[in-house]
C-alpha cells in the first residue's frame, strides 16, 4: 500500500502525459498534473502562464495530502522529498526524442535546447538530487509503447530497488556525433 506520492517527471516528448494515466490505474491512485494543479491553486503567472514554483510548493500539500500520482517536468522543483515514496524519470533516447518534438512542431531553437538537457540528464540529476536514489528510477520509453512502459513502471514502484542510471553521452564519441544531434533544420 503506497502512503506517499509517486512522481513521474522528465523533459518535453518523454511521454508523461500518456504513461502517467495507466501508471495510476495499475496502483489505484488519482492522477494529477502539475501544470493543471499550477492553474487550480493559483499559481501561474498572468503572463504566459509560466508557474511560479514557489508558491505551488507552498499550496501543494493542502491541495494533495495523501497518495497519488502527479507528473509534470516540475516534480523536482515542486515536491518535498519527505512526501515522496517514489520518483519516475522518464528517458528516452535524444535522436527519437528531437524527431518527437520535431513532429509536435516545436521551434528549433527549443528543439536543440530540449535535446542536449536530455542527452545530459538535466530533469533525471535534479530528481536524484533533490529524493536521493533510493527513492528515484530513470525508466527508458524509447521502445515502450505506453502500456507496455506503464505495465513495468508499476512493477517498479511496487518492488522498489535502485535501477541502473542512463547516460547518453556514452553513444556519442566524436564531436561530428554531437554536432549531428543538435543542429536542427
Amino acid at each position: 500500500m503506497l502512503k506517499g506520492i509517486v512522481g513521474v517527471t522528465g523533459g518535453p516528448g518523454t511521454g508523461k502525459k500518456s504513461i502517467s494515466p495507466l501508471v495510476a490505474a495499475g496502483l489505484g491512485l488519482p492522477c494529477l498534473g502539475i501544470n493543471g494543479l499550477a492553474s487550480e491553486l493559483g499559481s501561474t503567472t498572468r503572463r504566459g502562464g509560466e508557474v511560479d514554483v514557489d508558491l505551488l510548493k507552498s499550496r501543494l500539500p493542502k491541495r494533495v495530502p495523501g497518495p497519488a500520482l502527479l507528473y509534470g517536468h516540475l516534480i523536482p522543483y515542486v515536491l518535498e522529498s519527505r512526501a515522496v515514496e517514489r520518483v519516475v524519470v522518464l528517458r528516452c533516447t535524444p535522436e527519437v526524442l528531437k524527431r518527437r518534438l520535431a513532429a509536435r512542431g516545436y521551434r528549433a531553437k527549443k528543439i536543440e535546447e530540449n535535446v542536449e538537457a536530455e542527452l545530459i540528464g538535466v530533469v533525471s540529476s535534479d530528481a536524484f538530487a533533490r529524493f536521493g536514489s533510493a527513492k528515484t528510477s530513470e525508466f527508458d520509453t524509447t521502445g515502450s509503447t505506453p502500456k507496455m512502459a506503464a505495465g513495468r513502471i508499476v512493477k517498479l514502484v511496487r518492488k522498489g530497488g535502485p535501477t541502473p542510471r542512463i547516460d547518453w553521452t556514452l553513444g556519442y564519441d566524436s564531436g561530428a556525433k554531437l554536432r549531428s544531434l543538435l543542429s536542427v533544420g
